[in-house]
């Protein structure tokens, strides 16, 4: 067995190993694409901090660690044909070790509630799960409607002067939500710039109420198999005015125009915002459940 750190050229292994267990645990198809891999991968410093188990020149197992404020988050995953072999274990450990040199206050994993070995070994460790989050998704079959907005309410494209107070938004607008770390803006802007638009057009929109941000969207493409909202926010004191709903159709009608019909979202299920009510409302349908386990460090 040869354990190595990963590298962007093994995304497309990775995805088929991950798409092989998902179809396995779920007995549907996987949705994970080399360049979902490529987006988590990004905020991860590969080199130290990922592990890629081989035998024979193919992947029996693959892990990642990445900190988030306090937070440590490690994932892993071990191939249909390598699993109880002690792998499972390997990769916990790995991830455990990394968050201890990067001296995170605790440490979390996403498990598939379905994947009853995985639950078993997080729970023997010492972790609990504490939140359940929903890949939620819709597939488009009618070119959406944009509901207006009353002046002076505007929806329109991010402009890249924008960055400031879409960053702003973003803050405040998630700053109830569960382990929520806002990244500082030269550090998110770095990362997200240019990231707004691409040749075939906008992907970022806001709602403007004169000279404020009062809602924004962030969007990708090429992210679970069509269009991905990366983040939707509304700020507190425009909420309950239909501002995410106009958003949300916003980019529905841009994935349209683009011949994506397909658009989905991840969700935490007990969102203080109620933003699975919302998702729901606008005709999207929960496709997966993933647990969050936590283990506190010492």
């Amino acid at each position: 067995m040869n354990v190595r750190p990963l590298t962007v050229e093994d995304a497309p292994a990775v995805a088929r190993l991950i798409a092989a267990d998902e179809e396995a645990l779920r007995g549907r198809p996987s949705r994970v694409r080399p360049s979902d891999l490529e987006a988590w991968w990004a905020r991860t410093d590969l080199a130290g901090d990922s592990w890629l188990f081989e035998e024979d020149g193919a992947p029996a197992a693959v892990g990642w660690f990445e900190l988030y404020g306090t937070i440590g988050t490690h994932v892993g995953v071990v191939a249909q044909g390598a699993k109880g072999r002690g792998l499972g274990s390997a990769l916990v450990g790995r991830g455990e070790e990394a968050a201890g040199r990067r001296e995170a206050e605790k440490i979390h994993s996403w498990v598939p509630p379905e994947d009853a070995a995985a639950v078993a070994l997080f729970e023997a460790r010492g972790y609990r799960e504490v939140r359940r989050f929903y890949d939620m998704a819709i597939e488009l079959d009618a070119e959406p409607i944009v509901p207006e907005l009353p002046a002076p309410l505007v929806l329109e494209p991010y402009r890249e002067e924008d960055a400031r107070a879409f960053h702003a938004a973003m803050i405040e607008s998630f700053q109830d939500h569960w382990e929520w770390h806002g990244t500082p803006f030269d550090e998110w802007h770095e990362l997200r710039r240019g990231q707004h638009a691409d040749a075939d057009g906008p992907l970022w929109f806001v709602v403007r109420d004169g000279d404020e941000l009062a809602a924004v969207v962030r969007n990708e493409t090429n992210r679970g198999g069509g269009g991905f909202v990366g983040l939707l926010g509304v700020r507190r004191q425009w909420r309950g005015r239909g501002l995410g709903k106009a958003l949300l159709y916003r980019t529905f009608a841009e994935f349209w125009r683009r011949g994506v019909p397909r658009v989905s979202l991840g969700v935490d299920a007990d969102s203080p915002t109620g933003a699975t009510k919302l998702y729901e409302s606008v005709g999207m349908e929960v496709e997966a459940v993933s647990a969050v386990y936590e283990k506190v460090e010492a």
